[in-house]
């Protein structure tokens, strides 16, 4: 099937490519469906594109490329939403805020995308009781 993208144009997507949030995304919650695309000669940083609204894409990347030390627990309600099975199948991902200068980007960590893999179901979790705030400076922890 093919779909509008804010960043990519129209781009073919596959059933097997939408990942379901059930209950959307914070802000969002009315947009259920989502498909992770890839950013050409990149493989730090993606785009969380709507299925059904091409202005809506979230720029994410992969937590661990920048803090190596990010630890999430996953608690039982979200576990047994996504029906994950094993650690293997979950993908963690954060939204970044891009800003220009792209060194002054910020990264969520307080509000990690939890998706699982296999069953190609994914949920925002707001992390209570971490050190993890809204917007964490990507260029800084890069350097780190």
């Amino acid at each position: 099937m093919k779909i509008q993208t804010k960043y990519h144009g129209e781009t073919e997507i596959s059933q097997e490519d939408i990942i379901s949030f059930s209950n959307g995304i914070p802000g969002f919650e009315s947009e259920k469906e989502f498909v992770l695309l890839g950013f050409p000669d990149n493989n730090v940083f993606y785009t969380l594109q709507s299925v059904s609204t091409p202005d809506l894409s979230f720029v994410v990347t992969d937590p661990f490329s920048f803090f190596i030390d990010y630890n999430v627990k996953i608690d039982d309600a979200t576990i047994d939403a996504l029906a994950i099975e094993k650690e293997e199948d979950v993908k963690l991902l954060n939204i970044l805020t891009v800003r220009d200068p792209f060194e002054e980007t910020t990264v969520n960590l307080q509000a990690p995308l939890v998706i699982n893999k296999k069953k190609h179901k994914g949920r925002q979790v707001i992390l209570i009781g971490t050190p993890y705030e809204t917007r964490h400076n990507l260029s800084q922890a890069r350097e780190a």
